[in-house]
């Protein structure tokens, strides 16, 4: 056991110092969630309303709305970041040499996706500083009640960009599939809007919504923040963890994988 925890040490560390040193990867987590909140927010509340009364029964404003959503933006982002980085350690040979460790491939690969969670909550976290320096403000109790949801989110997420990177090989491709993945997730989900208001444009693609992982996520968040639990959401989010887990895992595996095409 002193062996699995060492090396989640040290995985945990080696994120936090690159982290560290890409400076503008933190800026431009923060300065994207803020642009929505600050700048885009004044239009789309124009469209829905000065107010939305979400499934806690309560009026709130749409800048107030919208934190949760950008906090699953952030970790959309950085699930997608971490699983670049992995790609690129791929082809530099570093990740081979992670994988040859005796300690079981699922919990290499799990160390390495705690850390990027870590990370993310941090970003987070910060975010929200920011946001309430702007006076947009969550209730007391939703700073710490939405910790546990952001973990479980933040995994899923990242399980996702783990998955896509143990089938693409090459850094540029990976990073056109970020694009096509990242955008229609955020923007076919609660987000920026409640699945009431895209019901009544189109029933499709109310249901698309309903059924996005990153939809899921980010009402748990969203729950959370009022200190309510959904469990509905909380379901569906580590259902699909496990999935986008497993199936990563088997990318990842020996016989198939990058290992083969190697």
């Amino acid at each position: 056991m002193t062996g699995w925890l060492i090396c989640l040490w040290a995985i945990t560390l080696r994120e936090a110092q690159r982290f560290v040193l890409q400076r503008e990867r933190f800026i431009a987590a923060l300065v994207r969630p803020l642009v929505w909140l600050i700048v885009f927010a004044a239009g789309f509340r124009a469209a829905l309303g000065l107010s939305i009364m979400p499934p806690y029964q309560t009026y709130i404003t749409y800048e107030v709305y919208i934190v949760p959503g950008l906090c699953g933006m952030i970790q959309l982002f950085n699930g997608m970041q971490s699983a670049l980085s992995l790609v690129y350690d791929r082809e530099m040979g570093a990740m081979r040499l992670l994988l040859t460790s005796p300690l079981p491939r699922w919990w290499l690969l799990f160390c390495k996706l705690l850390a990027g969670v870590l990370i993310s909550v941090l970003q987070v976290y910060a975010f929200l500083a920011i946001a309430a320096a702007f006076g947009i403000t969550l209730p007391a109790i939703g700073y710490v009640a939405i910790l546990p949801a952001l973990i479980l989110s933040g995994l899923m997420l990242g399980t996702l960009g783990l998955l896509l990177s143990s089938y693409i090989r090459q850094l540029e491709n990976f990073a056109g599939v970020m694009n096509f993945v990242i955008f229609p997730m955020f923007f076919l989900s609660t987000a920026l809007y409640p699945l009431w208001k895209m019901a009544e444009a189109s029933d499709l693609l109310r249901n698309i919504c309903a059924v996005n992982p990153l939809t899921q996520a980010i009402e748990l968040i969203r729950f959370a923040a009022y200190g309510q639990f959904n469990g509905a959401a909380c379901l569906w989010t580590s259902l699909a963890f496990v999935v986008f887990g497993l199936i990563a895992i088997y990318g990842y595996s020996p016989e198939r994988g990058f290992t083969r095409s190697r």
